[in-house]
């Protein structure tokens, strides 16, 4: 049995891992996209499902197509094939505009190739094999990923990764000259320069580049152009009747001089949308070019070669979209982000008028769609906060936006009219389940609904026009997937879920009115009964149930009332979860968001500390049995919590915990959310790669590590030891100096996990012992 496990802990993982099996093996639809047929009767669907392939440690890519039947003005019939489709290898799959060809991207593991495949309606078209020496592989994880075809089908863009300089070779004479290298054991490459990648989950990725693929000819070329200080991503073709008929892409540039922060280096980028972009126009590779059809720049201080910077005077724009008629140019922009320091805040709508000839302006005019709301009123439009735009968000008016966004604590669809900049929340107002759109079926929409206790349904959203405002009724389809087993689904049955309002412990008159406005938690109860009547009564039947707090990390995130497979499974023994989103979560409004950074393991774990109390006052769980689950700044929060309150909590378990800010700063990915989140907008002033002494004694007076000596509450860290973000010597330091003071300590080391651990078998594995560890302290 493994080293430090009891028999009783070991059938605890016996029959726990058994029950985790079944959750984690159902697969889920991911993505989905919907072309009309040539005589417009119905609509073919094509659903992308993923599903862990545990023996392998990774995740399956399934396809499913769907015929979609109108059988009346309002009901809809799915016909669906008896078995779905594996892709194996393949990164990502795109669509052509008619829905006609299908682009198949395979990113070989330890190859020196990169495969794409151009598929028709019955048989592969073309294959294409790339080698390194053109470019690396191609981005396709979200962040810098583009991929875009044009209105013809004859050219597709990406953004791929350059290749790479190369090495210098020797021999046992010295330094080869011409730089051959021969497997022949008489020479060998050297390392070269070192080059500063994008950071976490992009160790490997350092110069992404814009590559156009010439459909018909097989040809790729780099599109030139883009200075050496932008990284290009999320690109787009520009309308085709654009400048004279000249091809031109639309692109996101990220600069490494990052001004206000004064450091050269790439700071880490994923999930951190506080990065300087803007938009960028640069021509085709396959096409003569015509320096003078392009705007000219205004200022000569700014070299951006053949590029054309299209969003001066805002600090962030990204994720480009095109209206149906080429018109008007709509892009989100994390400026609030960008300007105050946080890596998250709460979004902005913006559009560009995109002139006929497609010359734009050398100083266009930006318009506001959605602007950043500071303070919402009760129950009213918080702001908006996407995480990106989809490819096709367009309803048949041509105007109007169709895109998800956190609302408090549940996720919704809006309508965004870019014409009159109005707003609407589409799906149900009185819903407190999270939704999550698909696909656009002409005016119709297919989405996702889903909450703590139910697993998504697949939804069908009726497009009804009104004289003043789009309605949509919307209806179940059912699902061709297994979905729970009985077993799962009876579990589940007997749960119940509620989202609180909890008024906040502080309300003193420096506060923003919004950093005064209740935060909300989602309490899931191993008993299905209102929560209303629950409270009237005083001890009810969940009284006797331990309660697992969960934190999410961030801070500036937020954990929506959508359903999660681990978290279903913790429920299903016997836990009720109280699901916390503190002052500085998104979808709140900006004035509750930046009311944290310089309060933390203050305000924030009196936000929990409040959520908590308010559960256990109202006879919703036992106060003896409560534990905590938290990465990140979850497990940040975590961790002060058993220092802080260290009778209150009966076990804890921590996800790469920021436990020591002093120990963090000097070589995690992003030391500039240490100053940030612990002076708060001074920290953008004070940043600096050496920290000072009083810095780092500000940094360590802010951290859990600051109260260690009063803990005694036992420890369940899990770590990846790739991490880049919170560096595992983190976590490390933290356990290793609770062992020296006598705390139960357990550690689950991933020695090829990032930050995420989400890996098939190391989710499994985290989950599982997470399981066994509150059983053991939680019975």
């Amino acid at each position: 049995m493994p080293l430090g496990e009891d028999t009783a802990d070991m059938e605890d993982y016996v029959t726990l891992s058994k029950l985790l099996q079944e959750f984690a093996s159902i697969s889920s639809i991911e993505k989905a996209w919907i072309a009309k047929s040539e005589n417009g009767s119905a609509s073919h669907a094509m659903f992308c499902i993923g599903q862990p392939n545990f023996l392998a440690n990774k995740k399956r890519t399934l396809f499913l197509s769907s015929h979609i039947l109108k059988t009346t003005e309002h009901s809809v019939k799915f016909q669906w094939p008896p078995f779905p489709v594996e892709m194996i290898g393949v990164s990502k799959v795109v669509p052509s505009p008619s829905a006609s060809k299908l682009l198949i991207v395979r990113n070989k593991e330890n190859d020196s190739l990169v495969w794409l495949e151009i598929w028709g309606q019955s048989q592969l078209e073309k294959e294409i094999q790339i080698p390194q020496s053109v470019h690396g592989p191609l981005y396709t994880d979200g962040w810098f990923e583009g991929i875009s075809w044009n209105q013809e089908e004859t050219l597709i863009a990406y953004v791929a990764e350059e290749p790479a300089p190369p090495k210098p070779v020797f021999t046992d004479a010295g330094y080869k000259k011409d730089g051959s290298y021969d497997k022949d054991g008489t020479s060998w490459k050297g390392q070269g320069d070192w080059e500063e990648d994008w950071g976490e989950t992009y160790s490997k990725k350092k110069r992404p580049t814009l590559f156009v693929l010439d459909i018909n000819s097989g040809e790729v070329r780099s599109v030139e152009g883009i200075p050496k200080s932008l990284s290009a991503g999320q690109v787009v073709w520009a309308p085709s009747a654009s400048i004279g008929h000249l091809k031109c892409l639309v692109f996101v540039g990220w600069s490494t001089e990052y001004g206000s922060l004064k450091t050269s280096r790439k700071l880490g980028i994923k999930y951190c949308y506080n990065r300087p972009c803007a938009l960028y126009l640069v021509q085709s590779p396959f096409q003569e070019i015509i320096p003078d059809k392009l705007p000219c720049k205004t200022d000569e201080k700014e070299d951006f070669g053949s590029a054309f910077h299209l969003t001066r005077g805002i600090s962030s724009a990204m994720f480009p979209r095109f209206s149906p008629d080429g018109k008007v140019l709509v892009f989100l922009s994390s400026k609030s982000a960008v300007d105050s320091g946080a890596h998250s805040a709460t979004d902005s709508l913006h559009k560009i008028d995109w002139p006929a000839d497609g010359k734009p302006n050398t100083s266009p005019t930006i318009y506001d769609v959605v602007p950043v709301v500071a303070c919402p009123e009760d129950n009213c439009f918080p702001g908006i906060y996407v995480a990106n735009i989809p490819d096709s968000p367009w309803l048949s008016d041509g105007c109007t936006m169709v895109l998800s966004s956190v609302w408090r604590c549940t996720q919704v669809i809006l309508a965004v009219n870019v014409k009159s900049c109005t707003l609407s929340r589409i799906t149900p107002s009185d819903s407190t389940y999270s939704w999550n759109f698909l696909a656009l079926d002409g005016d119709n929409i297919l989405a996702l609904s889903s909450s703590p206790i139910d697993p998504p349904q697949v939804k069908y959203g009726f497009h009804i026009p009104q004289e003043q405002e789009l309605t949509w009724n919307w209806l179940d389809v059912p699902s061709p997937l297994e979905g729970p087993s009985n077993k799962i689904r009876s579990l589940l049955s007997s749960h119940g879920f509620s989202i609180l309002k909890i008024p906040v412990n502080d309300n003193s008159d420096k506060l923003s009115e919004g950093a005064k406005k209740p935060i909300e938690s989602i309490f899931v109860s191993c008993i299905n009964s209102r929560l209303e009547d629950s409270c009237k009564e005083g001890l009810n039947d969940g009284a006797s149930n331990p309660l697992i707090l969960i934190l999410h990390g961030g801070p500036h995130s937020v954990s929506v009332s959508g359903y999660s497979k681990s978290l279903a499974f913790l429920s299903s023994l016997g836990y009720n979860l109280l699901i916390v989103n503190y002052r500085g979560s998104l979808g709140f409004g900006e004035e509750a968001l930046q009311s944290l950074p310089g309060k933390i393991g203050c305000q924030d774990v009196n936000d929990v500390l409040a959520a908590l109390d308010y559960v256990l006052e109202r006879g919703l769980a036992d106060r003896s049995k409560v534990a905590i689950l938290g990465g990140s700044h979850g497990g940040f929060l975590t961790t002060h919590l058993i220092g802080q309150a260290p009778d209150r909590f009966a076990a804890v378990a921590v996800r790469n915990p920021v436990c020591n800010l002093a120990l963090m700063v000097g070589i995690t990915d992003i030391p500039d959310w240490c100053y940030f989140e612990s002076y708060g907008m001074q920290g953008k002033k004070l940043f600096s790669e050496a920290a000072s002494l009083e810095h780092l004694e500000l940094f360590f007076s802010k951290s859990p590590i600051a109260h260690i000596s009063k803990v005694k509450t036992p420890v369940l860290f899990i770590l990846g030891a790739q991490d880049l973000r919170v560096p595992v010597s983190n976590g490390l330091q933290y356990a290793r100096a609770l062992k020296e003071q006598g705390v139960e300590v357990k550690i689950i080391m991933f020695p090829d996990d990032v930050h995420g651990i989400e890996r098939p078998q190391s989710d499994f594995e985290s989950f599982l012992n997470i399981g066994v560890w509150f059983k053991k302290y939680l019975k």
